[in-house]
């Protein structure tokens, strides 16, 4: 099955800037859809962000105009570039991509999650 690594998480003082990286690897013919999510404790894991296979975009409303997610095929890597951050977006965030594997079908795959902490 592929694998996602997700790195870039730290801690940061409110108003810094992250930048997450989710890389893929496995016998990977095409990334489709690839979103990030985040969960804080005792809360529900939430879209914070997703790209498709054109590049088009999406984002929760707390983070628009902060963060941006890209894509870079040629390295089957995602990233979050997350600017002017906030305690409230203190999580574990997670890349969630779905995958059509070399001759074989499509699923869904999440990375490990990388620990981001906004405070001062």
């Amino acid at each position: 099955q592929v694998q996602l690594v997700e790195s870039g998480g730290g801690l940061v003082q409110p108003g810094g800037s992250l930048k997450l990286s989710c890389a893929a690897s496995g016998a990977i013919f095409r990334l489709n859809t690839v979103g990030w999510y985040r969960q804080a404790p005792g809360k529900q894991r939430e879209l914070v962000a997703d790209i498709t296979n054109g590049g088009s975009t999406n984002y929760v409303d707390s983070v628009k105009g902060r963060f941006t997610i890209s894509r870079d095929n040629a390295a089957n890597t995602v990233y979050l570039q997350m600017n002017s951050l906030k305690p409230e977006d203190t999580a574990v965030y997670y890349c969630n991509a779905n995958i059509h594997i070399w001759n074989r079908g499509t699923s869904d795959y999440w990375g490990q999650g990388t620990q981001v902490t906004v405070s001062s």
